[in-house]
């Protein structure tokens, strides 16, 4: 891909690390989480990164993330229903002890 000269100096500024070791990178980046890469020439390369939460992994592994796909899908193309509120709470016929659940 080639870029022009005006494209990259758009990209490209110069930055002095201040006397407690810190640079500004404006507040474009204010409140961002980056990752911080030092590699072995002296480069040092900031990108920024989206976090997961510990306890909302389980959003990205199958099969929990392709029901939520699917669930997605199914919300857009699916059109908006009133909803019978005296039907939702009529007693049921189940009887008690019934397996509920997913299916095995």
């Amino acid at each position: 891909m080639k870029m022009s000269k005006d494209a990259v100096a758009d990209r490209i500024e110069i930055k002095v690390v201040g006397k407690s070791g810190q640079i500004s990178l404006g507040k474009r980046f204010a409140g961002k989480t980056l990752c911080l890469e030092r590699r072995a020439d002296g480069t040092v390369l900031l990108t920024a990164v989206a976090m997961v939460p510990e306890h909302q992994m389980w959003t990205l592994r199958e099969p929990d993330r392709s029901r939520i796909a699917r669930g997605l899908a199914w919300a857009g193309a699916t059109k908006p229903q009133d909803t019978d509120i005296d039907a939702l709470l009529k007693p049921t016929t189940k009887t008690l002890g019934q397996a509920r659940g997913r299916r095995r």
